[in-house]
């Protein structure tokens, strides 16, 4: 008899990702052989830690980030389950966002869960939550810098992220109340980060199937009561938003907006691709950016270079909204002899002469 359906379907999903990493870690591997003295030897290379055997270094390392809930806990369990059978090391890092009372001994327990998995090797992280951009993207954002120094401590091939179809409509959802355009509405990629560090298994399951897989195999769930806080945004489109959505729409709403992040990213990537392309041609020699050959791109592909040109100047692109592109663009196709544009980062974007400069002011 097979396992459950629902530890099937993590473990399978999993397993698709395990063998993407091996993938390109033989690529990587095939690209860089032998060491220059032609002796025959794998290359050290960077990262090579002394003292540690050869043998393990040929095998890529996957980290899991757990927080106990039940998503990130059913992919960790998937992870033990399916790493060794493929050759591929397997560890896990908890984060301790130091945002609830006994946070210290709940990341704890959750290193212990991992490492009775067979994880190795386990490690809990503590973070301070600062306050810029609000609780949520605060934590957010301490979380991503714990676990990307986590990797790059261990060396880790790649980190497994337990985000579900159900995390990547509230995403979609979000991202449309914000009015940000259709990169907003793309959600989250199943490979993101530094050279694709972040992989995310689950987004075409949904959240009661970590849920049921965890109760198949008897795994301690933790749920965060943040999640239920409705002082969280997140919080109450899960709990409000979408079951409002479902009442007056029918089932089906969370997989609709979880199909339209996928055809709005791919979308987005042909439309970055071509303004990656047009931006070599409305530059001049001195490298500003010509109004005439702006003005005579199509309006998604033009806001896409000015977009581009406003963070190279500096300007941080999680505070950089539609908004602020809107009005640099209103300098190329409704100029009046406006003044400048202030930008997030200290950016200032100006018309000259028939050039638009945007640098640091």
């Amino acid at each position: 008899m097979g396992p459950h359906p629902a530890v099937a379907a993590i473990r399978l999903a999993v397993r698709r990702v395990l063998h993407d990493i091996l993938d390109e870690h033989t690529r990587n591997t095939d690209e860089h052989p032998r060491d220059p003295g032609g002796s025959g030897r794998p290359s050290d290379g960077p990262g090579r830690v002394p003292g540690v055997p050869r043998e393990r270094d040929t095998s890529p390392l996957v980290l899991v980030a757990c927080s106990g809930g039940a998503d990130s806990l059913a992919l960790a369990s998937a992870l033990a389950f399916e790493a060794p059978r493929l050759g591929v090391r397997a560890g896990g890092v908890t984060v301790d966002h130091g945002l609830q009372a006994g946070s210290d001994l709940r990341a704890a327990e959750v290193s212990l869960r991992l490492r009775g998995l067979g994880l190795d090797p386990v490690e809990a992280v503590a973070v301070t939550v600062g306050r810029g951009g609000g609780p949520e993207a605060a934590a957010r954002d301490a979380r991503y810098a714990a676990l990307d120094a986590a990797a790059e401590r261990h060396g880790a091939a790649a980190v497994l992220l337990g985000h579900t179809r159900d995390d990547q409509a509230e995403t979609v959802l979000l991202g449309l109340a914000r009015g940000s355009g259709i990169r907003s509405l793309s959600g989250m990629a199943a490979v993101s980060g530094t050279a694709g560090r972040y992989r995310r298994p689950f987004l075409r399951l949904d959240r009661q199937t970590a849920r049921k897989a965890c109760m198949a195999q008897s795994l301690p769930v933790w749920d965060d009561p943040h999640n239920t806080d409705p002082a969280y945004t997140r919080s109450r489109l899960r709990h409000e938003g979408l079951p409002a959505l479902e009442k007056a729409l029918g089932k089906g709403v969370v997989e609709a907006l979880a199909r339209t992040a996928q055809l709005s990213r791919d979308d987005a990537d042909a439309l970055d691709a071509w303004a990656g392309r047009a931006e070599a041609g409305v530059r001049d020699a001195d490298g500003r950016l010509e109004c005439a050959g702006l003005n005579a791109l199509p309006p998604a592909v033009r806001r896409r270079v000015l977009r581009r040109a406003a963070i190279d100047a500096g300007a941080p692109a999680g505070s950089l909204f539609a908004r602020h592109i809107e009005e640099v663009d209103r300098l190329i196709t409704g100029w009046r002899g406006q003044g400048a544009i202030n930008l997030p980062g200290r950016v200032v974007a100006r018309r000259q002469g028939g050039r638009l400069v945007i640098r640091q002011g």
